[in-house]
């Protein structure tokens, strides 16, 4: 694993420093964290290069992770343009983008960018669309033993206490936390998205864990349906965050989906 920090032109906003882990080489991956922040994900990018010939990138959002977010970067709709000019620096083609929960919405919205470098997206327990009955849990009123239960299939392996937790990691978590709040809202959602994600043609796998109680199955199946070429899998034993605790099933699916999804 290599980390370097690109400073990543964004017109209207300035230079955007944006770090990067990468792992592995071969068929380009770009792997979008959700609201957990870059941990969510390192340990499954680490798993899939090892299992395939594969270059996993994993940024770090700014403003998670202790890094600076420009005051002009508020939305996760802005986040799309800086990936994209990310892409276009790197000179990626074929990249298959997958992101995890606001992960998953910042890879929408980059598909709806159109970006000839993307090819195909996985949309993992993703939020951002709003769908009747089904709304994503207010996670900003929830303790973090609840996020914990909410979050997963079996919490156990996962829960920690947050004030046991380091300064330096309590002042993370809690720059996260505002992070989220600056990019998603309290809703995690855009009202105008899902009509919008009608309009993609692009090959997308949605992946879903069965015991996700921050957003539920119905809102996940509403996700694939908005989508012209997606294709629903569901995950058995799991919660919101697949990547991490049924890595294997997440591995296999992305690598056995069809070139129409």
């Amino acid at each position: 694993m290599i980390t370097v920090t690109h400073r990543v032109n964004l017109p209207g906003t300035g230079p955007v420093e944006v770090p990067i882990a990468e792992y592995g080489s071969g068929q380009p991956f770009l792997l979008l964290h959700g609201g957990a922040g870059p941990a969510s994900v390192t340990g499954f990018a680490e798993k899939f290069a090892a299992a395939h010939q594969v270059r996993v990138l994993v940024p770090t959002h700014p403003g998670f992770g202790g890094t600076a977010r420009p005051e002009k970067l508020d939305s996760v709709a802005g986040l799309a343009p800086l990936y994209q000019a990310l892409l276009d620096e790197l000179a990626l083609s074929d990249v298959t983008v997958i992101g995890n929960s606001i992960g998953g919405w910042i890879a929408a919205e980059i598909a709806l960018l159109k970006s000839p470098r993307v090819s195909g997206i996985v949309l993992i327990d993703a939020v951002g669309i709003e769908v009747p009955g089904h709304p994503v849990a207010d996670f900003f009123s929830l303790s973090m033993d609840q996020v914990f239960q909410l979050t997963f299939h079996n919490p156990e392996p996962f829960r920690i206490d947050p004030t046991a937790l380091p300064p330096a990691a309590q002042a993370i978590a809690a720059g996260n936390r505002a992070a989220i709040a600056v990019y998603a809202g309290a809703a995690m959602a855009d009202p105008t998205l899902r009509e919008r994600l009608g309009s993609l043609e692009i090959p997308t796998l949605v992946l879903w864990g069965e015991s996700d109680g921050i957003v539920d199955v119905a809102y996940g199946r509403a996700y694939a349906a908005a989508i012209p070429m997606a294709r629903f899998q569901l995950l058995p034993e799991t919660g919101h965050a697949p990547q991490q605790e049924t890595p294997d099933q997440v591995i296999r699916a992305i690598w056995e989906r069809p070139a129409s999804a």
